[in-house]
Order: C-alpha cells, then structure tokens, then sequence
C-alpha cells in the first residue's frame, strides 16, 4: 500500500483563510456550500489524508459529502472553525453531544 499527502485545506472568509494561507494551508476564501462539496468531493478522489477545517456556517451547512465524510471518518477529517467575526458567540456542535452524554453540568466551567 502506497503513502498518501497529507493535506491541510481551510474554507471560510477571506480574513481567516488569510491567516491559514500563510502556514501553508490549501485555502478557498469566501467559499460557499457548492465549493465545499466540490473539494471534499476531490479530496475523496484524491486518495490523500487531508485535514479540513471549515467556517462554522459551512461545517452547519450540510451537503452530501461533508455528511458522508464526518460520519465516514478515516483519511479526512472535517472539523470546524469558530468565525473570525464572532468567536466569543461560537459553540462547538460537539457541546450538544457531550450535553446529552454526560449530562448538562458536564462542561461547566469548562466553557465559562
């Protein structure tokens, strides 16, 4: 079995995919659903590991592949980003797991 690249991809606003760009990462800047679908869909193709870090509002979006890629798990990992404008009102969707697991007093404290 061959070795596959290793990618680091970034999707968002312009001002975060900045930032990303500059340590090397793959960027799309101001990349709406369709684009997202098309580069995971690529990445799939590809047959490279990638990390892939979306914008919350495009990690909440939806789509075929982001749905078929977070639930697959394996070479790419898709996670999210808080946005650039807002991170002090980002929630991590992962809150509303570790919520219903291990009950409401979980991550007190944790996210105060």
């Amino acid at each position: 079995m061959s070795a596959t690249a290793a990618r680091l991809v970034m999707l968002g606003s312009a001002g975060l995919a900045e930032g990303f760009g500059l340590i090397g990462a793959e960027v799309y800047a101001d990349a709406d659903a369709a684009r997202v679908e098309q580069v995971l869909a690529d990445l799939w193709a590809s047959g490279d590991g990638a990390l892939v870090l979306l914008e919350a509002h495009l990690a909440r979006g939806g789509g075929e592949w982001l749905h078929r890629l977070r639930n697959e798990g394996g070479r790419i990992v898709v996670t999210e980003l808080p946005p650039l404008s807002a991170p002090n009102d980002y929630t991590p969707v992962v809150d509303a797991v570790v919520h219903a697991v291990l009950g409401p007093e979980a991550l007190k404290g944790v996210t105060e």
